[in-house]
């Protein structure tokens, strides 16, 4: 049943996302009139790297939080990655039956406040500090047990922004310091971006992530210059640039909600080849490399 919840719980979110990100719905309409399959290599997920209390203690609103649902869904952990520089760490989690029914990888990154400055650190937790108790565990969303469907939609819940909105001042005082920091306190656990998987494209229209990334810009999508990575460590990847939505935010003056412009999401493209793990052996990498990461972590970043 489980694997089952996460496909539907998946889809949920895919359907939402490619609502809000347009690049996405034209990747899937490329592929599709070419008589393609549209796959899923892996979906990406921020977090914050912070202690809330709560009435049952204190919680942590970094990877351990989603870990958590991704752990009753079966996932397991499968690597982790550091970014010292602009103080993030990730780790990705993959499902047993990943191969057997296209369930997709989770890359769940998180910041680590404690390594900001003191009051860039006491923003943000302030901010999140409004998160209600019944949501300081995504397990808690799931109120009863229920058909496949049912428990989807509930788990659906958790992939949102469950603090109230923060300040203006807030999230632009915090960008000039972390546009990743930003990013979290406006849109909490939604989607980060989904990824097409090249191998499983399946048409020979679009055979590697070159054709498929020059075909999309063909089309007016606005791509990354650059495709990162290279075929010796397995994996290349490349994205479209963020949309931008409008996103709500609490005015400092009157405290009322008012709208900015923000950047939401982007669409990832990735293609993976073969490594070789001993002589004469080789298998398809099914990891990450940092590097890549840490250019694709800036696809957010807001244009001035």
């Amino acid at each position: 049943m489980k694997p089952e919840i996460a496909l539907n719980l998946w889809k949920l979110l895919w359907q939402e996302y490619s609502a809000r990100v347009n690049h996405a719905r034209t990747y899937q309409q490329m592929i599709t009139a070419a008589g393609g399959t549209v796959t899923n290599d892996h979906i990406a997920f921020r977090s914050l790297r912070l202690l809330v209390d709560t009435p049952q203690g204190q919680v942590n609103l970094g990877i351990d939080y989603l870990a958590q649902l991704a752990e009753a869904l079966g996932y397991e952990a499968a690597g982790e990655y550091n970014f010292a520089q602009t103080h993030l760490y990730a780790r990705h989690y993959r499902h047993p039956q990943q191969e057997e029914i296209h369930l997709p990888k989770l890359f769940i990154s998180e910041l680590i406040v404690d390594e900001l400055p003191a009051n860039i650190a006491q923003l943000i937790s302030k901010t999140v500090s409004s998160i209600p108790d019944e949501l300081t565990s995504p397990l808690t969303i799931l109120k009863q047990y229920g058909n496949v469907e049912t428990i989807a939609k509930q788990f659906q819940q958790v992939f949102t922004r469950p603090w109230l909105p923060p300040q203006r001042s807030v999230v632009e005082e915090v960008n000039e310091v972390t546009q990743y920091g930003a990013w979290v306190l406006l849109h909490g656990y939604g989607v980060n971006h989904f990824t097409g998987y090249v191998n499983g494209q399946n048409t020979p229209q679009y055979p590697d992530i070159d054709s498929t990334a020059s075909a999309l810009a063909n089309l007016g999508v606005p791509m990354k210059a650059e495709i990162e990575g290279n075929v010796a460590c397995g994996l290349r990847q490349t994205a479209t640039q963020a949309v931008t939505e409008m996103v709500t935010v609490l005015d400092d003056n009157s405290g009322a909600e008012t709208q900015i412009p923000w950047t939401y999401a982007y669409y990832e493209i990735a293609q993976r080849y073969l490594v070789e793990v001993e002589p004469g052996k080789q298998v398809l990498f099914d990891a990450f490399l940092g590097s890549n990461a840490q250019q694709l972590f800036e696809m957010t970043r807001l244009s001035k």
